[in-house]
């Protein structure tokens, strides 16, 4: 197991403590590709292999969550999603293995393959599923299904300054990986941007350790939940709440992090997928052995691969791969206690 911020920063050791659900350091893989431009050579940090019950980049974030729901005597976690996000499902699976009952608010969005074995899985954990969004009175429904239940309430994404501290600590992971001769520190890192979270953290995390390395921000949701403004408010209060901690740790770190906003590969809409994005994830699949999706990194990765293919450069180039790899269980034409599912969620079996 690994811990770099608490390694790095002694003094946060009884204030930032975390439950160890994550298999840390994750793996850097190398690869060379030929690209129109040449040999490349890819850099893939490995997120998806965070857990051997199910990874991805959310389990960083997660350990910091859990930990302050149990140390508030938490019974019931509760978070918010669409139908097919792997927060919620990475919440619901690691919940029931660390004794928590969970609440997943949910709501629509555009169908995709994966839909369906996601809801399945929900079932077979006992998720409580709750249509969330749309004309609903949010404030009656968390009322009426979280009161008196001890919950403790999971952003969407797990997108917090508690959450945001999973890639603080993944960005100083990364530097002593490059100081251990494992890899050499890349130019640009390519990470999906949805709720911002990771990227908020890893700016920090790659400032307090000096690494001038530019972060592509490949923008996956709607401008509703991703903003500029909101990003970078995010990274001054996760910064000035570990100063406050930490005084040796900057108020103003992140500041130093390179962000590039990339909206151009986001295919117009939340799980919308292009031709560009499929042709991303086959290309991942077949030249890199990653199992990627068309809602994230499937995004990430077509930004990646049109700036291998049109740039000169000699940089190098990591992507941060956020999904989860590890397989989940099928039922066949469906789950065996479908009828439990809400009947706002029938139509995904359609």
């Amino acid at each position: 197991m690994s811990d770099s911020l608490r390694k790095a920063y002694p003094r946060l050791a009884d204030r930032l403590e975390k439950l160890p659900i994550a298999t840390l350091p994750t793996p850097v893989s190398c690869h060379e590709l030929e690209t129109q431009r040449g040999i490349r050579r890819l850099l893939v940090k490995r997120d998806d292999l965070t857990s051997d019950l199910y990874g991805g980049n959310k389990i960083r974030k997660l350990e910091y969550i859990f930990r302050r729901a149990k140390d508030r005597g938490a019974e019931r976690v509760a978070t918010f999603g669409a139908v097919g996000s792997n927060h919620a499902l990475a919440t619901a699976m690691h919940a029931r293995q660390l004794g928590f009952e969970c609440s997943c608010f949910l709501a629509h969005q555009v169908r995709t393959p994966r839909i369906r074995q996601t809801l399945d899985m929900h079932l077979e954990l006992g998720t409580e599923l709750i249509k969330w969004g749309g004309a609903v009175d949010h404030l009656e429904l968390y009322r009426r299904t979280l009161q008196g239940r001890n919950t403790w309430v999971i952003p969407l994404g797990g997108t917090c300054w508690l959450g945001a501290l999973g890639f603080v600590n993944a960005g100083l992971e990364l530097a002593q990986q490059i100081t251990n001769g494992e890899l050499d520190a890349p130019n640009r890192i390519y990470m999906a941007n949805g709720t911002m979270g990771s990227v908020a953290g890893l700016a920090i995390g790659l400032d307090l350790a000096g690494l001038a390395i530019e972060i592509q921000a490949v923008r996956v949701a709607d401008n509703r939940f991703t903003r500029r403004e909101v990003l970078e408010r995010l990274i001054r209060k996760t910064a000035v709440l570990l100063n406050t901690m930490d005084p040796s740790i900057p108020a103003d770190a992140g500041s130093n992090t390179p962000i590039v906003w990339r909206s151009d590969f986001f295919a117009g809409a939340y799980a919308a997928v292009d031709d560009i994005t499929e042709h991303a994830v086959d290309f991942a699949s077949h030249a890199l052995n990653l199992r990627l999706e068309t809602t994230y990194t499937g995004k990430a990765m077509a930004a990646l691969l049109h700036d291998l293919n049109t740039s000169d450069s000699d940089a190098r180039y990591l992507f941060w791969n956020t999904h989860n790899s590890r397989p989940l269980p099928t039922f066949g034409e469906g789950h065996p206690q479908r009828d439990r599912l809400p009947e706002q969620f029938a139509r995904y079996y359609d």
